[in-house]
């Protein structure tokens, strides 16, 4: 999912402290460890304070294990402006030595066989989890090296509410509706967090969804990628929408949910004036820099659907660190070298001490520690029992850029669930035709 990486930024970590400790200056905050004299790398992240707190700690981690080699850290925009910048230098060859981007549909765009080194042959590959190979792939390439961790698109609720309520985490979606009618009818908080200000926020009701629709129709990323299936024509997939339209209906969103930013929202999350925040757990990153108070009543849960019994979670695969094939001789070699260290248990210690995990780490060997927030501990409940699917987006590479706005107006109860869904159907049939998918 593309959004603005501000204050997330995409907050795969942020641990305040370490953040601050970055001192993020407008320009290169490039490192200079060893005496100068050997190859030099450019490594450019997002401006995001997590992503650099990240990019650093793993050049100082590399750098002082790899001697004569200096790793210089350098920043681009969020978002949009973000991805095109990134277009534009790997199109005219002046792409930094190691990047980081998407991992997933969004890298699809990159033409990765085409641009970039692959890393199919290191030894390290064999020990990424399989769901991030598929999703740095293409061609039957691995492109990428993970940074960061795993992240779900869940509800996070506060635990505290819930035990003074008396309530327990909903495995269907009407127990989820039946907990927000308790929450309104004997608290004064919102039972729903809605943060309209960055429309990015708004769209997990669908995308988390992805878990229960894959539960429902197992070749929907098979279908969907070959035009065969709609958001509009599938009732497992149409849910998501009118899901977003049934909360607005029943009055369970904060008041000024057209106006808050998602540091409200984290606010009231935090604060416990506002129950359930459907949003990317990145979210954790943020909530330990701002309200290091409030992470202990944190929890998180899958969205739920119709069956308990197929109750789970739906994740994002971490971004990855990549080598453009414009990147030769010495410079590849340290830069391949950079990367066997992010895909390392070193690396992940690294990050780690960083920034505090904000999931599970997908290289084999890398362990969590053991005060990370119980939100973190909730994810991994997930994947212990299996129980979590990736987004559609780690599965097609099929995602228009219009969601969010459809999202948002559904939410407002300007449109119906069914009228944006065929409007979001038309949005990403202007993304596979550009991709020459067959079908559309």
């Amino acid at each position: 999912m593309r959004k603005p990486r501000c204050t997330r930024t995409r907050a795969l970590v942020a641990l305040a402290a370490a953040v601050l400790a970055t001192g993020c200056s407008a320009g290169s905050l490039g490192s200079s460890g060893g005496d100068g004299a050997g190859v030099t790398l450019s490594f450019l992240t997002s401006n995001g304070p997590e992503d650099i707190a990240l990019a650093e700690g793993l050049a100082t981690a590399f750098m002082a294990r790899n001697a004569g080699v200096t790793v210089q850290v350098e920043q681009r925009p969020q978002g949009t402006e973000g991805d095109n910048l990134v277009k534009t230098r790997l199109a005219t060859g002046d792409m930094a030595d190691v990047f980081v981007y998407n991992s997933g549909s969004l890298l699809q765009a990159l033409n990765p066989a085409q641009t970039l080194a692959p890393v199919t042959d290191q030894p390290w590959a064999q020990d990424l989890d399989k769901t991030f190979v598929d999703a740095v792939s293409g061609n039957g390439q691995v492109f990428g090296a993970p940074i960061g961790t795993v992240q779900a698109g869940a509800v996070m609720y506060n635990k505290a509410v819930y035990q003074q309520l008396g309530l327990q985490v909903p495995r269907t979606w009407d127990e989820f509706m039946a907990n927000n009618a308790v929450i309104d009818q004997r608290t004064d908080a919102a039972p729903v967090i809605q943060t309209y200000r960055e429309t990015w926020t708004l769209q997990l009701f669908v995308l988390g969804d992805f878990r229960n629709v894959l539960q429902t129709e197992p070749d929907f990323p098979q279908r969907y990628t070959a035009g065969q299936v709609k958001y509009a024509t599938s009732a497992a997939a149409l849910r998501g929408f009118q899901h977003q339209q049934a909360v607005h209906q029943a009055g369970y969103m904060n008041e000024d949910f057209a106006s808050a930013t998602y540091n409200d929202g984290l606010r009231m999350l935090a604060e416990g004036t506002g129950v359930h925040y459907p949003i990317l757990t990145s979210a954790i990153g943020e909530l330990v820099a701002s309200h290091p108070d409030g992470v202990a009543d944190i929890g998180v849960f899958g969205l739920p659907g119709n069956d308990a019994a197929t109750n789970g979670i739906t994740i994002w695969t971490p971004n990855a660190a990549y080598t453009p094939q414009t990147t030769q001789g010495p410079q590849r070699d340290a830069a391949l070298r950079f990367l066997a260290f992010i895909a390392s248990p070193a690396g992940c210690q690294a990050m780690t001490d960083a920034a505090t995990p904000t999931g599970p780490y997908v290289v084999a060997g890398c362990e969590l520690p053991a005060d990370v927030p119980p939100a973190v501990k909730d994810i991994q409940t997930y994947l212990d029992r299996s129980a979590a699917s990736p987004a559609l987006e780690f599965l097609s590479p099929v995602k228009g850029p219009n969601l969010e706005n459809l999202t948002v107006e559904v939410g407002s109860g300007i449109r119906s669930a069914e009228d944006a869904a065929a409007l979001y159907d038309q949005d990403v049939a202007q993304q596979a035709q550009q991709l020459g998918l067959a079908g559309w």
